[in-house]
């Protein structure tokens, strides 16, 4: 994944990210079949515990940087370990009561987005206020790593 600037289309930002939660979830309801091995995608190890952290942690950072930006408040610095590293938490099995706190938390998330996306007139998804990337540009951004990181775990169902 690079951090270019993320190219848009035509789709409704909350759209995207809505989505994009959905399609991870929908490979999530397969992880229970996880063998405990973690997966290697481009030069790092991702399992599904690390999939939902970096997730959630990826919709809560973006959240709070656009939150800040609409209040005029410079956003804080990212102090995320992010993908760099595999918690002895990212290692637990995946059980089917994690994937309803997943369904849970990732599913809220997405809603608190696409409300804030869709508070949001035109003009300020694509002229956001502050430094950085336009909130249109930030939302498919969040789309893409959200998908990123559900696909480095992948389809798990048993062959």
């Amino acid at each position: 994944m690079s951090d270019e600037t993320p190219r848009v289309d035509d789709r409704a930002p909350a759209t995207v990210v809505t989505a994009m939660v959905d399609h991870m979830l929908g490979l999530a309801e397969t992880w229970t079949a996880w063998d405990g091995e973690p997966i290697p995608t481009d030069g790092r190890l991702y399992t599904p515990h690390k999939a939902v952290r970096r997730v959630a942690d990826h919709l809560i950072d973006h959240l709070a940087e656009i939150e800040d930006r609409v209040a005029g408040r410079a956003p804080l610095p990212d102090r995320w370990h992010a993908s760099t590293i595999t918690t002895a938490a990212d290692l637990a099995p995946f059980t089917p009561e994690d994937l309803d706190e997943a369904r849970s938390r990732l599913v809220r998330l997405a809603r608190i987005w696409a409300d804030r996306l869709n508070a949001l007139d035109a003009g300020l998804l694509d002229s956001s206020p502050g430094d950085g990337w336009t909130f249109r540009q930030i939302a498919f951004h969040v789309a893409r790593a959200t998908s990123y990181y559900a696909d480095a775990v992948g389809d798990l169902t048993p062959r």
